[in-house]
């Protein structure tokens, strides 16, 4: 007869087994019917460790007559002396790259926080009024996160703040609209300029504002708007906010399957592809795929310039086709949106992979990776291209300064390693 195992679960103690948390973070075993404690699972065989802070909420202290660690979750008012962290233990990496995937298509973003306290972290996000961006500020702030809003319209973005504190008062407090258009490169130059005078330190930058099936038109600045929106104004606003960047801080750059259907390679990249210069040479289907594959590969090419720095760049795919309003300059792609509804992604589940980029803590260390549902994913063949990498930011940095001028960049172009 075959012997079952005790539990559905190989991470499940067996009878007798306590599992326990060092000063440093190392998990334990301690076996009370042998009195003996050993560093690895009596399952599984592996090693585990604590990573981060104690949850929102919850503070660790000494019981005075026991002399015993307890830990208090001031939000539901109850003690216990087992290190609640331990309900996200994770395995210790034999490699830097090995990940075991916790999380998929039906994760939302508030799953995939759980547990995790934000507090003392500030994020800044790109279109954070509506949609995901919205949803990632919302789950951001729930667990403590400092959250910047970077919107065109600072309105909705104060309506979309006003929602948040409705949920969670001191949601609020941790939030500020700022405004931001990137159909002007100005803008953006202004915009990173407030920052730098009211923040000290970015731990995430999330790029998440985009256009969709725009009929053709030029910006302020003479490029292509779907092109400038969604990459352009983007890679210079990166750049200047690299003064507020540190070891540890993070850049998720929200891309697209679409990319996959780009038409750009290295020999016909160039500004004129980049940016058409006249209706009859614009699709824009095309110029949406073109600029998801510009985001990897200035994803790509950023990680590695920055990597010294210890500064992570991830680029992602949210979802396809969710219910956001980015289909909302054409009736076709609304209709379209409108019938898909049902079989996609709500905005929680599509802002997953955004809040695990630019929080798991089994990234630390890593950069220039591609993820959709929070599983690493392999990109295009175009979208490995180092030339094509190199070529856009070249090209980028040209462009930008046609607009704003050859001091563009400022003190940045002294800092060979970055730029």
């Amino acid at each position: 007869m075959m012997n079952l195992p005790e539990s559905d679960s190989e991470d499940e103690l067996p009878p007798g087994w306590e599992e326990r948390v060092t000063g440093d973070g190392s998990v334990y075993y301690a076996n009370h019917l042998t009195k003996n404690t050993q560093w690895t699972h009596p399952r599984t065989g592996k090693k585990k460790v604590v990573l981060g802070d104690l949850p929102y909420g919850w503070e660790r202290c000494i019981d005075k007559s026991t002399g015993k660690v307890l830990y208090i979750d001031h939000e539901n008012h109850r003690t216990t002396y087992t290190d609640p962290r331990l309900a996200f233990a994770v395995e210790e990496k034999e490699h830097i790259n090995d990940f075991r995937q916790r999380f998929d298509a039906s994760s939302t973003a508030l799953h995939v926080l759980h547990g995790r306290d934000l507090t003392n972290t500030t994020a800044l996000i790109t279109g954070a009024n509506t949609g995901i961006g919205f949803e990632t500020a919302r789950s951001l702030l729930k667990h403590g996160c400092k959250v910047i809003f970077g919107c065109r319209n600072v309105r909705a973005a104060e309506e979309a703040i006003e929602k948040i504190r409705q949920e969670k008062s001191t949601a609020a407090e941790n939030c500020e609209a700022l405004h931001l258009d990137l159909t002007s490169l100005k803008s953006v130059v202004t915009f990173a300029n407030v920052v730098k005078v009211k923040y000290k330190v970015l731990n995430a930058v999330i790029l998440n504002a985009g256009v969709f099936g725009l009929p053709y038109s030029k910006t302020e600045d003479g490029y292509e708007t779907t092109f400038q929106v969604n990459h352009l104004s983007h890679f210079y606003l990166t750049l200047l906010l690299y003064p507020l960047l540190k070891t540890g801080s993070r850049i998720i750059v929200i891309s697209s399957e679409s990319h996959r259907f780009a038409n750009l390679t290295l020999d016909t990249i160039c500004p004129s592809i980049l940016s058409p210069d006249s209706p009859a040479k614009y699709w824009d289907m095309m110029a949406y795929n073109n600029s998801k594959l510009c985001n990897i590969l200035f994803a790509k090419q950023l990680a590695k310039n920055w990597q010294s720095h210890g500064i992570s760049v991830f680029s992602l795919h949210p979802g396809n086709m969710v219910s956001t309003n980015l289909a909302r300059n054409w009736w076709l792609y609304r209709l379209l949106f409108a019938v898909v509804r049902p079989f996609t992604k709500s905005l929680q589940q599509a802002a997953s992979t955004n809040v695990f980029c630019a929080t798991a803590s089994e990234l630390n260390g890593l950069s220039g990776l591609y993820f959709n549902n929070c599983c690493r994913c392999e990109t295009s063949k175009e979208a490995k291209n180092d030339e094509l990498a190199k070529k856009l930011w070249d090209i980028s940095v040209d462009m930008v300064k046609n607009a704003i001028g050859p001091n563009a960049f400022g003190e940045l172009t002294l800092i060979e390693d970055i730029f």
